[in-house]
């Protein structure tokens, strides 16, 4: 069950249509993981200062049980998160940054118990 945020200071009215629903696919791809077990959200026009600039940035959080816990794992989901955020936001990969968290089960609470479970 993958959680993606994505947050950025590029005010809303500057971001595609659809992008949501777009992070949601590509991140299921990216992740091989079913489109209805991905959860996404997106943050627009935020104050935010990246590498010491207030130039337009944008932060990705992709946290997930069992694909985000190598350094080879997220090398290759690094490679193709950034080419789909530089196209989409027509960012340069400087002015983003990924951060990956890898979850447990029993972190994740649904249908009143822990993913543990289910």
């Amino acid at each position: 069950m993958p959680f993606v945020e994505l947050e950025t200071s590029l005010p809303a009215e500057r971001l595609p249509p659809g992008l949501t629903l777009s992070l949601c696919a590509t991140a299921a791809d990216i992740l091989d993981k079913p489109v209805k077990r991905v959860n996404v959200t997106v943050r627009s026009g935020l104050a935010m200062v990246l590498s010491g600039s207030t130039e337009p940035c944008a932060q990705l959080i992709v946290s997930s049980i069992g694909v985000v816990g190598t350094a080879e794992q997220n090398k290759e989901h690094s490679a193709r998160f950034f080419d789909f955020l530089t196209a989409q936001l027509g960012l340069s990969p400087e002015r983003i940054v990924i951060r990956f968290f890898p979850l447990e089960p029993w972190q994740i609470g649904k249908n009143k118990t822990v993913m543990t479970f289910l």
